[in-house]
């Protein structure tokens, strides 16, 4: 048994060491390397592996567990992880490959530990290095794509052009290079770990003008100065020290040595997101469906982000964006963090857009407020107002990959949510964040999402608030579309309005948005329905006109019922259309739906044209709308021929009407011929109730609602199919609710 075991692991050992690429490579990239490297090698393997709780390794071949480390790690704390790897059963034994040379032991809880550093196969990095303008970004950083000076993987893309002289010398800008040793120094730079940030201390005209050109560095006391643990704060105390060389403290040369490495390969990064990138395009068959060409450049950039936030205006398709750069990736487990009311949407969207291994992803939506063991899954997904209750069990898992759907949920720090999240965000390699809403204008919401996407990488809050807002303390953002063009320029923000992609969009947009229901509102408005069934089942001396009526009353009882337990999660998903300054026209059938619309959207101050409103009531409603005193506008299904309200954006079914040309005559309310922009119309479908059977009913794919482009008016043919249509629904309810109770329909 030793024997095979021994045999296994110089195998796994043998193969690792063959492999080739440039030195320059990002550790998710070195992970994507090593699977490549041990599938044409015939080992299989398995990426980021929960071993116990709260502890993964990045990638497990057999009972050999592979561990994968940028730079010279820190010895102590890489022996501390290690020795927690080797008291897994998982794991037999364990592969540790560094960039730089590091000693370790022969074995680790007497299991054996081989190591592999990548320098000495691929010989020392030059200390900078050349992009060329022309290179393709994915041969550079993706796994499946990459090419080496040394040798190609012939085996991952036989067909593949070759170019063999990606990096050249001397390209880094000058601030990143080596500080050159002049043989003087004027002070000292050490890390200070209970700040988390970079001291510097020495002569004062040196600490001085730190304080002075880097915003909230002059807390210290004179003649010191500190500096954020930021990729950009590096780069910057780098520039320093080509004029001012410091001595860096013995301790922190390695930790140095790796932060300025980041920073040059965020520079490196960010000069590819300026010079426009060759689309990623998933493995076939991981990703199901077709992207525009705006979208996916927003995937593409979001792919090459290693924290970014994607802000493109509300229905340009921020979600499968995300799919695709998932789908792209292959980073697994991750973690979506969404709104209450869009946990069943993104539920949804992920089986109709995503496959592994060619089946769906498995997904585990997490509930309740107290913590349990997680099972094995791809994604999971959990609302905001749970994650106080996981503050202290969700970072434990560190999910390598995290989204934060509508992430102005975050605009306000000090609470548990908040505190969470940023402790989740802390532990993920990845994190995405999503809004549709322009929050760069209020200093205080932007100051602290940024800092859940990237800590600190605007400086502490005063010294934000000083530079970039009216003074010390008030969170007005003194010039926004500077602050968001600095966001885009530096990579953490890409924004793009419908009018910037208005060309590559279609007149309408048919979005079908998944949505929630309150089961319990759900089950007491269908007592009355199932009485109605019994009744029908039981009194066999009904009339054919007396049964016919019930059965009206029965579909009709479901649609109401539907309609009124997804109200409120309806309201919440035109809320967030509110926010972000979108006119809204939303659709209903019955006025006890309007009702709830009327009281949970009552702040919007919203109009109604109903049945209930006389002729001057409703040209009010219309007046207020268009002329801009109110922009959410609720109207009855059949109340819309004849309205002329291009003002809106956009339009929302909160019920489903039979009729496919009653949806399209409320989606012309808002658009015209002529009208130059894209209307977006929203379908909110619950799983549970009538939705599905009328859906099906009308024959409508839930991923197109093609039967929704209907332009023909109803006519008498038309109103008796829809009328069978009703009789059917209302059959399927009661064949369906007779065969639970064990019973047939006579």
């Amino acid at each position: 048994m030793l024997e095979v075991c021994k045999e296994n692991l110089d195998r796994v050992y043998s193969a690792l060491t063959s492999m080739r690429a440039p030195v320059v490579m990002s550790e998710h990239t070195l992970h994507e390397l090593a699977l490549t490297t041990l599938k044409n090698s015939g080992i299989e393997a398995i990426h980021e592996v929960l071993i116990s709780p709260g502890c993964r390794i990045d990638i497990l071949a057999g009972e050999i567990g592979i561990e994968i480390k940028r730079g010279r790690p820190n010895k102590k704390i890489l022996l501390k992880q290690l020795k927690k790897y080797a008291t897994s059963d998982s794991i037999g034994s364990i592969i540790l490959i560094t960039e730089k040379s590091v000693y370790m032991p022969d074995k680790i809880n007497r299991k054996p530990l081989k190591t592999i550093a990548l320098n000495r196969l691929w010989g020392i990095a030059a200390p900078t290095v050349h992009i060329k303008n022309d290179i393709d970004y994915d041969m550079a950083f993706s796994a499946d794509e990459t090419t080496s000076e040394q040798q190609t993987l012939k085996e991952e893309k036989a067909n593949e052009s070759i170019d063999e002289n990606i990096y050249v010398d001397n390209t880094l800008p000058s601030y990143l290079l080596e500080p050159i040793n002049t043989g003087r120094v004027y002070g000292k730079l050490s890390y200070n770990r209970r700040r988390k940030c970079w001291t510097i201390t020495g002569e004062p005209y040196v600490t001085e003008l730190v304080k002075r050109l880097f915003p909230g560095s002059g807390k210290a006391r004179r003649g010191t100065a500190y500096l954020p643990d930021h990729p950009r704060s590096i780069g910057d105390c780098n520039w320093l020290m080509q004029k001012y060389p410091l001595e860096i403290a013995e301790r922190d040369r390695e930790l140095w040595e790796s932060r300025i490495e980041a920073a040059r390969q965020r520079e490196i990064r960010l000069r590819f997101l300026h010079s426009g990138l060759k689309h990623v395009s998933p493995k076939e068959g991981s990703f199901i469906g077709q992207l525009m060409p705006f979208q996916k450049e927003g995937a593409t950039w979001l792919y090459h982000t290693q924290r970014g936030l994607l802000a493109d205006e509300m229905g340009l398709g921020k979600t499968v964006q995300a799919l695709y750069t998932m789908a792209a990736l292959k980073i697994f487990p991750v973690l979506i963090v969404v709104p209450a009311h869009l946990v069943r949407n993104w539920e949804n969207e992920i089986q109709r857009f995503l496959r592994l291994d060619g089946k769906a992803p498995r997904i585990h939506i997490i509930k309740g407020l107290t913590p349990y063991k997680l099972p094995e899954a791809d994604i999971y997904i959990v609302h905001y107002l749970l994650l106080r209750g996981w503050k202290e069990a969700l970072p434990m898992y560190a999910f390598p990959f995290v989204i934060f759907d509508e992430i102005q949920e975050l605009r306000h720090s000090g609470t548990e949510k908040y505190s969470s999240a940023s402790l989740i965000s802390s532990k993920a390699d990845r994190v995405i964040g999503l809004s549709g809403t322009p929050i760069y204008n209020n200093g205080g919401e932007i100051w602290n999402i940024v800092n859940i996407l990237d800590y600190h990488f605007l400086g502490d809050r005063e010294s934000f608030t000083r530079e970039w807002c009216y003074g010390y303390g008030n969170n007005i953002v003194a010039k926004p579309e500077l602050l968001g063009s600095f966001l885009r320029q530096e990579g953490l923000m890409l924004r793009r309005t419908k009018a910037e992609v208005l060309p590559e969009l279609p007149e309408k947009r048919r979005l079908v948005q998944h949505i929630d229901t309150d089961s319990q509102i759900y089950q007491a408005l269908m007592q009355p329905v199932i009485d109605n069934i019994i009744k029908w089942h039981r009194e066999t001396e009904l009339s054919p006109s007396e049964r016919a009526l019930l059965e009206g009353n029965i579909s009709q009882g479901q649609r109401q019922a539907t309609g009124i337990a997804k109200a409120a999660y309806v309201a919440q998903f035109v809320k967030a259309l509110l926010e972000s300054d979108e006119k809204v026209l939303l659709f209903a059938h019955h006025h006890a739906v309007m009702d709830i619309y009327k009281k949970e959207l009552k702040r919007y101050f919203p109009v109604f044209i109903t049945g209930r409103e006389n002729d001057t009531q409703k040209q009010r409603s219309i007046d207020r709308f268009t002329e801009g005193r109110s922009d959410i506008c609720c109207i009855s299904l059949r109340a819309a021929s004849g309205l002329n309200l291009q003002r809106a954006s956009c339009v929302v079914f909160g019920e489903l009407d039979w009729s496919p040309a009653i949806h399209s005559q409320a989606e012309d309310r808002a658009h015209r011929i002529g009208q130059k922009d894209s209307l977006l119309c929203y379908y909110l479908v619950a799983k549970e109730g009538s939705d599905a059977d009328i859906q099906d009913a009308l024959g409508l794919k839930v991923s197109q609602f093609m039967g929704l482009m209907g332009e023909k008016p109803a006519d008498e043919v038309r109103e008796t199919n829809l009328a069978n249509l009703a009789h059917n629904h209302a059959m399927r309810i009661i064949e369906k609710y007779l065969s639970n109770a064990g019973e047939k329909a006579v």
